[in-house]
């Protein structure tokens, strides 16, 4: 069997192949011996999950491996969106968090993602030592378990419902009265996942009128991946573009960390277009100051709004972690990926999908402006902006090759110029005229990840047919 590994946002396998109950507790183990030794174990640790199949039997056998190591144990009495426990971890001051989760992956998958006392996923540094840990016991038997009996006659084992400090935490961070005075009608999608009863009542509260698809729990997700992208929310697409009355489609992904967002026509707005919407938002309507972050992957849209405002911008290797750091430290405004995450200073250091639907619905309401209109007015005052990401399979010759390939910068790509290069994640050619491309390949597959933008359609494909050729091209 495969040994275990960490990826940008935590482990993920195969449900009963690769994700086990008995590799579950391996890992759970190497975890509180972690907290132990870093001498942090005191502060206890939140335990959630999300809607996947044996979620909540996962974090059971979670908090009997904990609690056996004599740590404290919040388990959440309901499948839980990946923000709402960190804010549970902030509230409390614990030592950390395990959620049970595979976030947008097929419902096939689960996954375990620890997130330390910060309130962001663990950096790397923690990861590899926590894989470590666990490939040393595989097959050990080395776990101790406590029943749920004794964990709580020892008092260690709490049920907690961390909802309404954090709805009560997103009231502070969102103009409702605003969203109420708008007559807004909503319709809100949380894919069969943990967003139900967050975005929806919160909503609902505002008098917003609320339409909602989905929301009843399903380890299936209707079919698809419970990712909120265009092609898996084709019937929610379809609702918003045939009920006139709608003003926007909300969505969230499986553990309600991701957006997906809809105009009122049905339209699917792409994360990196929100991102720079919701920037340029707070900085020109909030009339908010800060810097903005994004990663390398994600569109320099965002790095035009923080040139309009004379606001600087931070660039990160892929993977939120790196973004919530700068949230920890109260360095930036807003950061975000093209992944479809974002948050924002004085909230949670992690992605929050239910707090960017807010944001946008916020955003609409004091704006009377549809996103469509909020678009074209923002490419009127920094240019427009093309991305989109293309995956290319590799052979084994073509595998081996690559890292010398992309190692050896060329003069152009597709007829344009290189004028920098950037290796904080992968490689990316940086071009005249403003374009680029990223080259980042996969860590478990033979794939590379290739990233594109340019100012036209046109020239955006001429650009990912050139890096095409350049990584399959001997």
């Amino acid at each position: 069997m495969s040994q275990i590994k960490f990826g940008t946002s935590g482990w993920r396998g195969v449900i009963a192949e690769d994700f086990t109950f008995e590799r579950a507790r391996v890992v759970c183990q190497a975890i509180a011996d972690y907290l132990h030794d870093e001498g942090v174990a005191e502060g206890g640790v939140v335990i959630g999950y999300d809607t996947r199949f044996l979620g909540r039997r996962f974090a059971e056998e979670a908090a009997r491996v904990l609690t056996g190591s004599g740590i404290r144990v919040f388990l959440c009495d309901r499948d839980t969106p990946t923000p709402v426990i960190a804010h549970e971890i902030l509230r409390r001051r614990a030592a950390g968090a395990i959620n049970f989760t595979a976030s947008h992956n097929p419902g096939e998958y689960n996954g375990l993602k620890f997130s330390t006392a910060w309130g962001g996923p663990a950096l790397p540094e923690t990861t590899r030592d926590i894989e470590q840990r666990a490939n040393s016991m595989l097959g050990e038997m080395t776990y101790r378990e406590l029943t749920f009996g004794q964990a709580r006659q020892q008092g260690l084992l709490k049920d907690i419902d961390p909802g309404e400090s954090y709805r009560d935490k997103l009231r502070d961070l969102i103009d409702f009265r605003a969203i109420h005075s708008a007559g807004m009608r909503v319709a809100v999608n949380p894919l069969y996942g943990t967003g139900r009863g967050y975005l929806d009542r919160l909503l609902l509260e505002a008098g917003v009128a609320v339409a909602t698809v989905n929301g009843q729990p399903d380890p299936c997700f209707g079919g698809f991946p419970p990712e909120p992208a265009e092609e898996n929310i084709q019937d929610f697409i379809q609702l918003v573009r045939d009920d006139e009355g709608i003003t926007l489609g909300l969505a969230t992904d499986g553990d309600a960390d991701r957006f997906g967002i809809l105009d009122a026509d049905g339209s699917y707005i792409q994360p990196n277009y929100v991102l720079a919407l919701l920037a340029d938002y707070l900085l020109s309507v909030r009339e908010e100051k800060g810097a903005l972050a994004r990663s390398v992957a994600t569109s320099h849209f965002l790095d035009a709004v923080a040139a309009c405002h004379g606001q600087e911008l931070l660039e990160t290797p892929v993977g939120f972690k790196y973004i919530g750091e700068y949230i920890r430290d109260d360095r930036i405004l807003i950061g975000g990926e093209e992944s479809a995450g974002l948050s924002i200073r004085g909230h949670v250091p992690d992605k929050d999908g239910i707090l960017a639907c807010l944001l946008v619905a916020e955003m609409v309401a004091r704006t009377g402006k549809s996103l469509k209109q909020l678009l074209d007015a923002l490419y009127r005052k920094v240019g427009t902006f093309h991305t989109r990401r293309i995956n290319l399979q590799l052979t084994s010759g073509l595998e081996a090759a690559y890292a010398d390939k992309v190692a050896a910068t060329p003069d152009s790509i597709a007829g344009r110029r290189i004028t920098d290069v950037v290796t904080v994640d992968g490689t990316k050619f940086l071009l005249e005229n403003g374009c680029w491309v990223l080259f980042r390949k996969s860590g478990t597959e033979p794939v590379v990840r290739v990233y594109a933008e340019a100012s036209t359609e046109d020239e955006l494909n001429e650009i990912l047919q050139a890096a095409k050729g350049f990584i399959l091209e001997n």
